[in-house]
């Protein structure tokens, strides 16, 4: 089986099906990723074959209007400002994505097709080339449930009916946003236009499968969900057996008791200098050892006269280093938060924007972490007192702990690998 597997954003969008990738690879099937052309040695490195897709949207992301609008996306009416500001430029870059996904959707040859959200146009490929496809994404916003609401929006005491409704509404959402680029390509290709409302139902009928790549130790699994949507477990790439530590960090653990890890991604706002003074300053206050990562540009330690209880590092597997630290202070993207659980370690989630709220809420509601800390509001006090509750608290302690050896009992990857290849032989068959 050939699968392609298209993904638009930032690491945390594209590691995961990296780890995806490989697995299917293990069982014998070809993969090819397309991706932000800034991934393309990550891709290949890990024995993957690439796919073009341009750097737009990472571009403006990192662009100051991109990260104005990351940090005013608090409230609803922010973010319907923000949104206002920003869609002027976000027709062009629509247009340009679905061109570029459709390149290797048609040059590749695959035999499935699987998708992120953010990949435009993704069923469409698939339905004019008669090809299966299939959702892969990490959170739950497109399966309606009655258990719980789709993601964004707040548990409220109206029953399923009002969580079953949110998902259509992230539905609609989600077509009134792209709808109008997907019928241009799909109206130029002969295709009748498709109506919104209905992002797993493809205009022909087929219902796409979903696979959700979090822990159900964390999310639990929907009673009310069809077969074709499933839970899966994280897919995590673990890179701990061929990465080997610098001496510095080896000698810097060794001498102490276990650091707090501080880091906070490759998405930030306008002024990470200012971060990086509240949690130096925070680190200090609470009276912890820590190592900070800088990472794509989070904090930027450059000037700071740190003392010899703060390490800094570039970037550093979280496999590796996460089960060799104390606590773990994180902006609260999936895959940093997933891997901190995964470890057993208490979190500190300090989120900008998207998801992150969501995670950082979900850490507080399980036991595993103190109230997520928005990094708009953020104050050396506040998160000296959080690293403080997170490393003293003996119930977090605990939580993070059992919760930590569920999700290690798991194997996400193979969990989806297997329904992939059982799927695609009932299609086979039918």
């Amino acid at each position: 089986m050939h699968l392609l597997i298209l993904t638009a954003g930032t690491r945390g969008d594209v590691q995961p099906y990296v780890a995806l990738g490989r697995g299917m690879r293990a069982s014998g099937h070809t993969v090819t990723i397309c991706a932000p052309a800034h991934f393309e040695h990550f891709i290949t490195e890990h024995g993957l074959a690439y796919a073009f897709l341009n750097n737009d949207i990472i571009d403006l992301m990192h662009s100051e209007e991109g990260q104005l609008a990351m940090e005013n996306t608090g409230t609803l009416w922010e973010t319907i400002l923000t949104m206002r500001r920003i869609m002027p430029k976000m027709g062009a870059l629509q247009r340009h994505q679905i061109e570029d996904f459709w390149a290797a959707a048609e040059t590749t040859n695959p035999d499935l097709i699987l998708f992120h959200p953010k990949a435009l146009g993704a069923p469409d490929f698939a339905e004019y080339l008669g090809l299966p496809c299939m959702l892969g994404f990490y959170l739950p916003m497109y399966v309606p449930t009655r258990a719980f609401p789709a993601m964004g929006f707040p548990q409220l005491p109206f029953g399923g009916w009002y969580n079953r409704l949110t998902y259509h509404c992230i539905n609609l959402a989600t077509w009134l946003g792209t709808g109008r680029y997907i019928n241009e390509w799909r109206e130029a290709r002969g295709l009748p236009r498709r109506r919104g409302g209905a992002y797993l139902q493809r205009a022909d009928g087929f219902t796409i499968p979903a696979l959700h790549a979090y822990s159900p130790a964390i999310i639990p699994h929907p009673a009310d969900w069809p077969p074709s949507a499933v839970t899966t477990g994280y897919w995590f790439l673990d890179q701990e057996d061929t990465w080997q530590p610098p001496d510095a960090l080896q000698a810097f653990l060794a001498a102490g008791e276990p650091p707090v890890y501080v880091g906070f991604g490759s998405i930030f706002g306008r002024d990470p200098a200012r971060l990086t003074r509240i949690v130096v300053e925070a680190v200090q206050a609470a009276g912890v050892r820590a190592v900070l990562a800088q990472g794509w540009g989070g904090l930027i330690l450059d000037g700071f006269n740190l003392p010899d209880t703060i390490f800094p590092i570039e970037v550093v597997p979280h496999d590796w280093l996460f089960p060799r630290v104390s606590a773990v202070v994180h902006h609260g993207g999936c895959g940093t938060t997933a891997a901190g659980l995964r470890a057993g370690r208490p979190t500190v989630v300090c989120p900008l924007f998207g998801d992150q709220p969501f995670w950082g809420a979900k850490v507080a509601d399980l036991g595993a972490g103190p109230d997520p800390l928005p990094q708009k509001q953020l104050t050396a006090e506040a998160l000296a007192a959080a690293i403080r509750q997170a490393t003293t608290d003996a119930a977090i302690i605990e939580k993070a702990g059992r919760l930590g050896r569920q999700i290690r009992r798991e194997n996400g990857v193979s969990e989806a690998v297997y329904f992939i290849e059982t799927w695609m032989q009932q299609q086979s068959t039918s």
